[in-house]
């Protein structure tokens, strides 16, 4: 059984989001005009700073695994990560413009993630070690 799938899916994020930055910077700094070239790093910077909330929601996960709030967010974000940097790299990548139309689809799945994440912070957590220590 896997250990954890949204540290999995954080770390195999992050790491594509390392080689898409690199590629962008060495590989495409002189095909692309300036303005593909910002929507490109836009792909990269999202896409590494969900990888870290990712890595965030791993970690909560572990200590909340019974928590459909956390569930849902992990692959809320990691579905945004998909979505939103996934379409802004084809977008300028193989210069599909239609495909832009799927961008706030994942903006909108960051969004909801993260609200899941302050509706989880927000909740009372009955911890049975608190009531074990109040009885």
């Amino acid at each position: 059984m896997m250990k954890s799938i949204f540290l999995l899916l954080a770390s195999l994020s992050a790491m594509t989001g390392v080689g898409l930055g690199a590629f962008g910077a060495h590989g495409l700094k002189n095909v692309l005009s300036p303005e593909l070239l910002t929507v490109y790093q836009t792909g990269v910077t999202y896409q590494m700073w969900h990888a870290l909330g990712l890595m965030g929601i791993s970690l909560v996960h572990q200590q909340s695994p019974e928590s459909k709030l956390i569930y849902w967010a992990g692959w809320l974000m990691f579905m945004g990560i998909i979505l939103f940097s996934g379409s802004l790299y084809l977008l300028v990548i193989l210069n599909l413009k239609w495909i832009g139309i799927i961008t706030p689809i994942g903006g909108v799945s960051f969004i909801m993630a993260w609200v899941l994440i302050a509706i989880f912070a927000t909740k009372k957590q009955h911890n049975s070690r608190y009531k074990n220590a109040r009885s």
